[in-house]
């Protein structure tokens, strides 16, 4: 059997003390990005298509390239508890998980603000206050796990706040002029990709189409 030693895939690892149930929580929570990713836009693509959620998705995508890029160049070690978490060799600032969460909590919610979305919103500042709970969960997860020390968690949320709130402009202000064209595409047409952020209660306005498209259909019928 060959000595070379076994590396795990950490996309889905998250390590915690035995019979810390704190812990155990807070490595669930950091497990959120990989659930956003996988069974949020994944799921978004199949079953809405919907074009701010793919530049969305898009925008987390590039903030993590750049993260990378930003490790890569800097190398800054994780603190020592990286020995029992077998994490050593992989560099520490900033963290990709907080800046991932940041990223989201900043651009969901000025989606939020901007009225974008399957609902029409009243409250939308209580809207907001899940994602940036889960984002500072994510931040002090990553602390506590001893994945990352408080310095990198915060440089982490800084770019990703920057990073989100850079995006949205560049998707709402130079991108979303060129929806109505991404629509009429043929990558579009084949895809049924869509742009619905000038229909204000999306859910209800697909609600009301099948509803007259099934009395059409059974008038038709009769």
């Amino acid at each position: 059997m060959s000595d070379t030693p076994l590396k795990a895939v950490t996309l889905t690892l998250v390590r915690y003390k035995k019979g810390d149930q704190i812990g155990h929580f807070l490595a669930w929570v950091s497990l959120i990005p990989v659930f956003i990713s996988l069974g949020g836009f994944l799921t978004h693509f199949l079953f809405r298509r919907e074009l701010h959620g793919m530049f969305f998705a898009f925008g987390l995508l590039i903030s993590q390239v750049i993260n990378g890029i930003i490790k890569t160049f800097v190398q800054q070690a994780r603190p020592e508890t990286c020995v029992l978490l077998d994490m050593c060799d992989s560099h520490g600032w900033p963290s990709s998980h907080s800046q991932y969460m940041f990223f989201f909590a900043v651009y969901f919610t000025l989606l939020t603000l901007e009225g974008i979305g399957l609902l029409e919103i009243k409250n939308k500042w209580a809207v907001t206050f899940l994602p940036w709970s889960i984002a500072f969960l994510t931040m002090f997860s990553r602390v506590y796990l001893g994945y990352h020390t408080v310095s990198q968690v915060f440089a982490g949320a800084i770019l990703g706040i920057l990073l989100g709130a850079g995006w949205f402009w560049v998707v709402t202000n130079v991108i979303q002029e060129y929806f109505p064209m991404i629509e009429e595409s043929m990558f579009g047409r084949m895809f049924y990709v869509k742009d619905t952020s000038h229909i204000r209660n999306v859910l209800k306005f697909e609600y009301d189409n099948a509803r007259a498209a099934r009395k059409n259909m059974a008038a038709k019928a009769d």
